[in-house]
């Protein structure tokens, strides 16, 4: 089934609109690839009557579906390696260190796809810091997608995502063999609290972070887009917190409230003081 110009640009700004996520005239195939299966499912003999279905009705769970089919949500365990090993050695052994008095400890991960970033995090934390079992602390991992938040939350992961950045003696200890998948222990499944938040539209309440994982997000918004995003983001950090964005990300000519850190081969940014 192909789509049309008319087709992809209602297509286009249906993303737009719910995402703020740009879809580049590129990717004209990925829309015809996952609406294709869409359309058969609902009932539509084509694209074309499916995309004519949704201009003509309500926002609904189908228009949803649509949307979410099409935002990337290309993630793996430990991804790019550096940011966590700065978390491991620098941010958090500082953040403890300064913490020791009100013994709490907030991260977040703002767009957490199917769940291997915050599930990272918090193996990593299982590991090499035991002494926050004492502590308050909290792992939010968010997404504006319901469907990868179920996938998430679930915490069963496919051969291929499990060999895509996790260390072997992490998956021995920290997941259990389910013939062709993989379950996550329960005991890293509980370190993680999963919300549904459209990181564009408005917050709910929650304590100001210590450490925020944005990576790989931004890169698929316009300017406007961004600097909004990282002024709520500046609301949201702490004073000495961090903000860990992708490889591809940066904060200059965007914000001039964060200041660029750098540990060994990671990046990070603070609020400037």
């Amino acid at each position: 089934m192909r789509i049309s110009t008319h087709d992809f640009s209602y297509i286009c700004q249906l993303v737009y609109d719910y995402s703020s996520v740009v879809l580049q005239p590129e990717k004209t195939y990925l829309a015809e690839l996952y609406l294709q299966p869409i359309a058969e499912s609902a009932g539509f003999a084509s694209i074309t009557d499916l995309v004519g279905y949704l201009r003509n009705k309500p926002f609904s769970d189908l228009h949803s579906q649509v949307v979410e089919s099409l935002v990337t949500n290309e993630t793996f365990f430990f991804r790019d390696r550096h940011p966590f090993e700065a978390l491991k050695e620098f941010v958090l052994p500082e953040l403890i260190a300064k913490r020791t008095i009100e013994r709490s400890l907030n991260i977040w991960c703002a767009a957490c796809s199917n769940g291997q970033e915050p599930y990272s995090i918090a193996m990593l934390i299982k590991e090499s810091f035991p002494m926050l079992s004492n502590w308050t602390w909290k792992l939010i991992a968010s997404d504006f997608s319901s469907k990868v938040l179920a996938r998430a939350t679930e915490g069963r992961y496919n051969q291929l995502e499990i060999q895509r950045g996790l260390p072997k003696n992490f998956r021995d200890r920290y997941f259990q063999q389910l013939d062709s998948s993989w379950q996550i222990q329960p005991e890293i499944l509980q370190m993680v609290e999963f919300r549904q938040i459209n990181l564009l539209e408005c917050w709910p309440i929650f304590p100001k972070q210590d450490v925020i994982f944005l990576r790989n997000v931004l890169i698929y918004f316009d300017t406007a887009t961004k600097k909004a995003l990282l002024k709520k983001i500046r609301h949201k950090l702490n004073p000495d917190g961090y903000l860990f964005l992708g490889n591809a990300e940066t904060t200059i000519h965007l914000d001039s409230g964060f200041t660029r850190v750098q540990f060994d081969k990671a990046i990070c940014y603070r609020l400037n003081k």
